[in-house]
């Protein structure tokens, strides 16, 4: 298997753009008639709510497949439904790469080692001594937290070095109360960027033959300015960047994620693309139309991403 950062580029390249698609289904922004639908069936129960986002999720992947070369999955709307909800994670997993995607877990995960060890060998596979499974949820790449430093970081980095897949560790989030920690400054740096210089010799040795390293870093496209900052800390590491869209970033706070090379950069939108039926602009296809409109909402995020930056990659 072609390392991580590669197989990234290559599907950059066949796209056409460095879009990642968040599927993060909520049911009260779903199709009202696909929801009632499941529940008619199957009551009130976790497992009518897990179909209905089966359903959902089957049909965006169909929608957008053709377009965007990655999607990220986020666990937490899987697991509000138990187990149900955790098989159909785990299903649309591997329908997104069985289609060809490449497919973020964002799961966040981070703990003392041993935990860091169990985590990665249900994501990325087997850290564990004297086990050799795969994965129990197979994915390209996952989002990690690094709270606890580098003992919780690098059982994933070892599983993800071994087996060619990604992480991308959380240093600048989009949230709006991201500065409460990763802005404090401490001896005059910011947090942030000293999370970067970790993230760089985290990544040191993982580069592919591009030349970017498999250990990434989320970087919020909400703030432009930081993100500038890292891009010039960080030249060989990939970014996660989250916010464009529903949380108000738009093309041009994206361009300073990406190196010269055109390069460097996979941006997510969930809500402004899934819920897309939902918005004015696409509020005449119907909800039946929902992944109708989520294709049409790609192709304008793909038009808007080149006019800023060029070509969308």
């Amino acid at each position: 298997m072609e390392p991580f950062p590669d197989r990234l580029i290559a599907a950059i390249q066949r796209k056409g753009c460095a879009i990642s698609v968040g599927l993060d289904p909520r049911l009260d922004l779903m199709p009202p008639e696909l929801v009632r639908r499941h529940f008619a069936r199957y009551g009130h129960t976790h497992q009518a709510a897990s179909m209905a986002i089966r359903d959902f999720n089957l049909s965006l992947l169909d929608a957008i497949t053709p377009h965007v070369p990655s999607v990220k999955v986020q666990v937490a709307f899987y697991e509000a439904f138990g187990p149900p909800g955790t098989q159909v994670f785990a299903e649309t997993l591997t329908e997104a790469r069985r289609r060809g995607l490449i497919v973020i877990a964002d799961v966040k995960r981070g703990d003392i080692e041993m935990t860091a060890k169990a985590y990665a060998t249900a994501y990325l596979a087997s850290s564990l001594p004297g086990v050799e499974l795969a994965p129990g949820f197979d994915t390209d790449a996952i989002t990690v937290n690094p709270y606890l430093g580098g003992d919780g970081v690098l059982p994933f980095v070892e599983a993800a070095t071994a087996h060619n897949k990604g992480l991308f560790v959380l240093v600048k989030t989009s949230n709006p109360t991201s500065g409460d920690l990763q802005d404090l400054l401490v001896d005059g740096t910011p947090v942030y960027e000293r999370m970067a210089k970790r993230v760089r010799e985290w990544g040191r040795g993982t580069a592919g033959h591009m030349g970017y390293q498999a250990v990434g870093a989320v970087v919020g496209a909400t703030y432009p300015a930081e993100a500038a900052r890292l891009r010039a800390l960080l030249p060989q590491a990939y970014f996660l960047v989250p916010g464009y869209g529903a949380q108000g970033a738009e093309a041009e706070d994206v361009r300073a994620c990406f190196n010269p090379d055109g390069y460097g950069a996979l941006v997510n939108s969930s809500r402004a693309i899934i819920y897309a039926y939902r918005s004015e602009m696409y509020r005449s296809l119907g909800e039946a139309h929902f992944a109708q409109a989520a294709e049409a909402a790609i192709l304008a995020m793909k038009d808007d991403l080149n006019t800023v930056l060029g070509r969308c990659t």
